[in-house]
């Protein structure tokens, strides 16, 4: 067993997606709890502004790494300047928490603007493991993994909370559940989001996604993309709801990254989960 880090971990209140458009409010800002969370990629720089306005906000703020990638599932060899570039960008920033996504962005040495879902059997699961492992390791420490956005159906042995419980088993890392993908997969191929959600053991949940989606014009309203790019629909909320009021409070982000919104506007939605969640804390 490897000693993995542990760093204090983030609050049970609700956080926000770190954007520039931001970066002046949420310095001035004097909201409680509020945490940040950051792509690394963006801050893979030797230096410049961006890396001084994450240094001047890490002292206000908790941070978490979300990181977009790793390409964890690909058939490649894990890039190992990405690799190193993370593992700086942790030994500096200290964030509570680092995750990255059951996905796959690039093969044959190309890389693609966007996170392509796995097929759920047991093939696939033996290979995400394996790349998890080996991840963490490199790291020194265990990561959360996020469930992805699903447009179509694809081969599957297993219930996507079966497949991600078993790496969570095998690799030792956590969940971060995003309940916008769970409705926005659960319309699209057709499963019962409520029945996901109820699924998921909640000891392994260790942070929580809400974000926006939309309809793909091109195809009718029945196709729901993962944009980030518009507030949290209602039925988002209402599977929320349902979540943390079975297994608790857990960190929650409001994720947004197009169509960026106001500050004021942005942490209004903060405040609506942050309201959610001290109902849970107050009752528990």
């Amino acid at each position: 067993m490897i000693p993995l880090a542990s760093p204090p971990p983030l609050p049970q209140r609700a956080g926000i997606g770190l954007k520039p458009d931001h970066y002046r409010a949420i310095l001035d800002s004097a909201a409680e709890g509020l945490w940040l969370e950051a792509h690394p990629e963006n801050y893979m720089v030797d230096g410049g502004p961006r890396l001084a306005w994450l240094e001047a906000l890490r002292e206000r703020h908790p941070l978490s790494f979300h990181g977009v990638g790793a390409s964890l599932g690909g058939p490649d060899p894990i890039d190992s300047d990405h690799l190193g570039a993370l593992k700086s960008l942790i030994a500096r920033f200290e964030p509570a928490v680092v995750s990255e996504h059951v996905a796959w962005s690039a093969a044959g040495g190309r890389y693609f603007a966007d996170l392509f879902p796995l097929p759920r059997t047991d093939e696939a699961l033996c290979w995400l493991a394996e790349r998890i492992d080996a991840f963490q390791m490199a790291l020194r420490r265990a990561i959360l993994i996020e469930n992805p956005s699903v447009y179509l159906p694809l081969k599957s042995e297993m219930d996507e909370p079966d497949f991600l419980v078993e790496l969570c088993k095998r690799t030792g890392c956590g969940l971060l559940l995003d309940v916008n993908n769970v409705f926005v997969s659960a319309n699209n191929t057709g499963f019962d989001a409520a029945a996901y959600i109820d699924a998921i053991p909640g000891h392994l949940v260790g942070e929580v996604h809400l974000a926006g989606h939309e309809a793909d014009a091109r195809r009718g309203a029945n196709l729901l993309i993962d944009t980030h790019g518009a507030p949290v629909a209602e039925p988002v909320w209402a599977l929320y709801e349902r979540l943390i009021s079975r297994i608790g409070s857990r960190p929650t982000l409001i994720e947004r990254d197009a169509n960026i919104p106001a500050f004021d506007t942005l942490m209004a939605e903060r405040g609506r989960a942050d309201l959610a969640l001290a109902r849970q804390l107050e009752a528990a």
